[in-house]
């Protein structure tokens, strides 16, 4: 699908309060991510994964924690990037959090089979 236009394409929901969009080529994806059960007293647990990922807070506040990095709080407007195995995680300050994730190569895992 070369364009997605939002109000037009269903919501997946990946758990309770949390929700995705997702937009790729054959081998950049753009995921649309919103939440809505924030804020969150902890971070969620740590993870990685192979692909390069770079992330747009286009709504609400977070905290942004990455393997090596001094964790940062990040509002709507700022960016974060992650290399590929790089442990990292994020805390939502906010009642709702927009995330614009761009990830290279695609995240197949995130694909309908």
């Amino acid at each position: 699908m070369p364009v997605l236009i939002v109000s037009e394409v269903p919501y997946e929901t990946v758990k309770a309060g949390v929700k995705r969009k997702i937009l790729h080529t054959k081998s950049l994806m753009n995921v649309l991510i919103d939440f809505d059960n924030g804020p969150w007293e902890e971070p969620e647990p740590y993870h990685s994964h192979p692909h390069e990922q770079t992330s747009y807070v286009a709504k609400g506040e977070i905290i942004f924690f990455c393997e090596g990095e001094e964790p940062q709080k990040l509002k709507e407007g700022d960016m974060f990037a992650v290399h590929s195995g790089k442990q990292h995680t994020i805390q939502l300050l906010t009642p709702e959090v927009r995330l614009i994730d761009s990830f290279t190569p695609l995240r197949n895992d995130f694909l309908k089979v």
